[in-house]
């Protein structure tokens, strides 16, 4: 499997697919690369490179026990684009992958990047503060790694058949594979890395990265996303880049990506054309 060593020994799993216009994609927390599945097929039939890692600790990169916050994150994927030699990319991310995408390109993407796509992404700060109060409760958070450390596996399975879907709501079609495939995802990575990865999406401050972001960005964001809520995310995240495009879609959830594909995927492709 290909893999490429970062500066720090960590050994970074990604897919390279296809060749023409690259677009890298970032993936959210607890997941793999595999979350991108209907993006990659659906752009690499459309003749573009199509390239996914897995971030630390997550998938099959190395389980390593240091290095699980945003600096790091968006450096790991600073080492793939720089190991392919990647330049007018198009960097897309989801949840946790969208703080990534921030960072990435606000510390390393210089001359390298064309333009940006953030899924139900976590900028600018997802946590509420006194300066953030339409964030979400920390308590929150520390739910997840209470049960994440005593629960993990079913807590993930709660997870995936309820909010993060929108599975809990009254007339949703809910998908057992997309369930046990997202259960699938999570389980192969890293409980440590899982836990303190929860600080990372919920408590980095993404508001100077996103001001740093020069090149064309669009903002998708479903309004009935439980996960990260767009009040505190998208509509702010929008008023912060310099030539951003917010694309809310009424009543879908957070994994988008995944239940709402189609609709992403056309979406998508008309950004990275136009």
């Amino acid at each position: 499997m290909p893999f490429v060593t970062t500066g720090d020994g960590t050994e970074i799993f990604y897919k390279d697919w296809g060749s023409g216009r690259p677009i890298m994609f970032h993936h959210g927390w607890p997941l793999s690369s595999d979350e991108w599945d209907a993006q990659l097929l659906f752009l690499l039939q459309r003749g573009y490179r199509v390239i996914a890692h897995d971030r630390r600790g997550h998938g099959r990169s190395a389980q390593v026990g240091h290095g699980h916050d945003m600096d790091h994150y968006a450096a790991d994927a600073a080492a793939v684009v720089a190991h392919l030699g990647l330049r007018d990319v198009v960097h897309v991310g989801h949840s946790t992958g969208g703080g990534e995408v921030a960072r990435y390109i606000a510390g390393h993407g210089a001359g390298r990047v064309a333009k940006a796509v953030l899924i139900a992404a976590v900028p600018p700060l997802l946590v509420r503060t006194a300066s953030n109060p339409g964030g979400v409760p920390i308590e929150v958070f520390d739910g997840f790694r209470e049960a994440v450390a005593t629960g993990r596996s079913q807590f993930y399975l709660d997870l995936a058949s309820g909010p993060f879907y929108g599975f809990n709501r009254p007339g949703a079609e809910v998908s057992q594979g997309v369930i046990w495939n997202w259960w699938r995802q999570g389980m192969a990575g890293g409980a440590q890395a899982h836990y303190e990865g929860i600080k990372a999406f919920s408590e980095t401050d993404f508001t100077d990265d996103l001001r740093a972001i020069d090149v064309p960005t669009l903002i998708m964001h479903g309004d009935d996303d439980q996960i990260v809520p767009t009040a505190c995310s998208a509509e702010v995240a929008v008023t912060l880049v310099k030539n951003a495009g917010l694309k809310v879609y009424p009543g879908l959830s957070h994994g988008i990506g995944t239940v709402n594909a189609e609709t992403i995927n056309a979406d998508l492709l008309d950004f990275i054309k136009s």
